[in-house]
């Protein structure tokens, strides 16, 4: 696939390592109240590793987020239209 073709975040230059993902997450923010709990954010990463619209071990296709950190949202669902795999927080 040319470079075109891919959005720029897919490209082998901008990729997000775990590690840099484990640092945004350890951020104070995350430690609030906008987080869902441990066990809600498991079965959300669970519901997204057998997605097949993730992608690189680390992005959704769909919207282009990280899963990891969007996961982590109380505000945010699964964008897959018609087959949302998990909804906001409540």
């Amino acid at each position: 696939m040319s470079s075109k073709s891919q959005c720029k975040g897919c490209r082998d230059e901008y990729r997000v390592t775990d590690e840099q993902i484990d640092r945004i997450l350890a951020a104070p923010m995350f430690q609030t109240d906008i987080s869902v709990p441990n066990d809600v954010y498991e079965r959300r990463l669970a519901e997204c590793s057998g997605c097949p619209k993730f992608q690189y071990g680390t992005t959704c296709s769909i919207c282009g987020c990280f899963v990891r950190i969007a996961a982590k949202y109380k505000d945010r669902a699964c964008p897959k239209p018609g087959d949302s795999r998990w909804a906001k927080y409540a």
